[in-house]
């Protein structure tokens, strides 16, 4: 084995850090043969003594000062596992600013600040891994960023939270309300005490941005990209999408076809016979279509302490190898030499075209499924399918209808009239078809 090591100081000792901290530990040998280098965990910090304690650091490793790692001229590598925004961000860009390689799992900093992370890696010519922030343990970001870069990617589809896969699949398996699942979600740990970033979709959100900053070298805006969750989605809805042949999961959608790109996340509509519906139970997956290699599905573990310290790791064996070549910064953040300080606009949400699945909730008498028909084709919409039931308890009728393709701002305008209509008594409910 070569003398040179290479030196590793890690920010946060939570779930994931911990984990980065004790596969480092335990697979030091092994991993330094498999660089030939020393890979040395040099510096570890975090703001409870005890964690260090449970890990059984080696003298001289731990400390509760965040900047001493940051201004050790003997690191090599930083790892970010913080979290959050600030001051992860400010970790982050210090790191890179005095030529440290940088390996993190945040999504949230790499979707809101990524542009000007991207920038100062390139400016300083040192590296930055991120294959954590997005599906966990799956090798999904270097997939995207080396093994497809022959292609062009012109759509992706992905399950990207945990926590919304297990909602939908157990209420689906159970007939259960979305209350009663979430309250199982958190029992088990697969959902946090305020799940509110996960079930409303901010966190597919930031995994999508990262997406479309490997599929087009640029990176939107976490604004302009349309986000719903799942809060809204019953029994019935799911009742009937398996009466029609599909299941509805949480999905990040991007499609490349040529033109603006559309980035957006919500509740859709995916047949039974698609690779998607299979993913069930907490697991995360990214369906590809490329245009040399066809379909591709990455499926995996996407959270977890072991399945992320994995993919950590790994991004420290990147850089590593890097270092210890004297080849910082070889690879660019985002594969491609002309990416980085890029922003990507998006398509608008109201120019998007898919199929539709509306429920509306009329009074049981005649002429309601001509009058919601009257209304969509007025707006050029047409239905493919439509399924009536008889009233089991006092209230609205529930009438579905499954469109045809149709651009979203006609469908919104032809439901504002429909839910305008006296016979229709609650807001129409709409998901999008995958």
């Amino acid at each position: 084995m070569a003398n040179k090591a290479v030196k590793v100081g890690l920010l946060g000792l939570g779930t994931v850090g911990g984990g980065v901290a004790r596969l480092l530990m335990e697979k030091r040998a092994e991993l330094s043969a498999y660089l030939g280098v020393d890979l040395q965990l040099a510096r570890a910090v975090d703001l409870e003594p005890a964690r260090a304690e449970e890990l059984g650091l080696a003298p001289g490793v731990f400390s509760s000062d965040s900047w001493s790692i940051l201004e050790d001229g003997d690191i090599d590598i930083v790892v970010e596992t913080v979290g959050g925004l600030e001051p992860a961000r400010a970790m982050v860009l210090t790191a890179l600013n005095k030529g440290k390689g940088v390996v993190t799992a945040n999504k949230a900093l790499l979707a809101s600040h990524g542009v000007e992370i991207f920038q100062t890696a390139r400016q300083q010519g040192v590296g930055i891994a991120f294959e954590a922030s997005v599906g966990g343990g799956i090798p999904l970001v270097r997939s995207l960023r080396d093994s497809l870069a022959a292609n062009r990617v012109t759509s992706c589809l992905g399950i990207l939270n945990g926590t919304c896969n297990f909602i939908l699949s157990r209420m689906t398996a159970e007939g259960a309300p979305f209350d009663q699942v979430l309250a199982q979600a958190q029992e088990k740990g697969y959902a946090e005490a305020d799940p509110t970033f996960d079930v409303e979709g901010t966190d597919t959100a930031h995994k999508l941005a990262i997406v479309a900053s490997l599929v087009t070298g640029a990176q939107p805006r976490l604004d302009d990209i349309p986000t719903e969750g799942i809060t809204k989605i019953t029994p019935l809805d799911i009742q009937f999408a398996g009466e029609f042949g599909f299941k509805i999961k949480l999905l990040a959608v991007l499609n490349n076809q040529g033109g603006k790109v559309e980035a957006r996340v919500h509740p859709a509509l995916v047949p039974h016979d698609h690779l998607l519906a299979s993913v069930e139970g907490p697991f995360n997956a990214l369906h590809v279509n490329g245009d040399w290699v066809g379909q591709v599905l990455l499926y995996g573990q996407g959270a977890g302490r072991r399945p992320t310290a994995s993919a950590v790791v790994g991004d420290v064996l990147e850089l590593a190898r890097d270092v210890a070549a004297g080849v910082p910064g070889r690879v660019p953040p985002l594969g491609t030499q002309a990416s980085g300080g890029r922003r990507l606009d998006l398509a608008p949400l109201d120019d998007a075209r898919c199929q539709y699945y509306c429920r509306f909730a009329a009074l049981d008498q005649p002429g309601v499924l001509a009058s919601v028909a009257r209304e969509l084709g007025s707006f050029n919409i047409s239905i493919e399918k439509v399924t009536q039931k008889g009233r089991q308890e006092a209230g609205p009728v529930p009438i579905v209808m499954l469109t045809h393709e149709a651009r979203e701002a006609d469908l919104r305008g032809a439901l504002k009239k429909i839910d305008a209509l006296p016979e229709i008594v609650e807001p129409t409910v709409v998901i999008r078809m995958a």
